[in-house]
């Protein structure tokens, strides 16, 4: 993220989407506590699916895969 946190839900996503991860299908993680305070975690779980992204929540931190593809638990 940038040194100057989002004012707007949409500069949230902007700032998202428009990273150079998930622009190639990586993965990113964003601090919970950001998305609560930023758009809240109701538009946030709307919007993931909405792109077609799985979101995975582990330690205050959720891991955003920015694609389609299918997760496998290794262990």
């Amino acid at each position: 993220m940038s040194a100057l946190p989002p004012v707007t839900p949409a500069q949230f996503f902007a700032e998202l989407y428009g990273s150079r991860a998930a622009r190639n299908g990586e993965v990113i993680r964003r601090k919970v506590r950001d998305v609560e305070r930023y758009v809240g975690r109701a538009v946030f779980e709307t919007e993931m699916p909405r792109r077609g992204f799985t979101v995975l929540e582990n330690a205050g931190q959720f891991v955003i895969f920015c694609n389609r593809a299918p997760i496998r638990r290794v262990v």
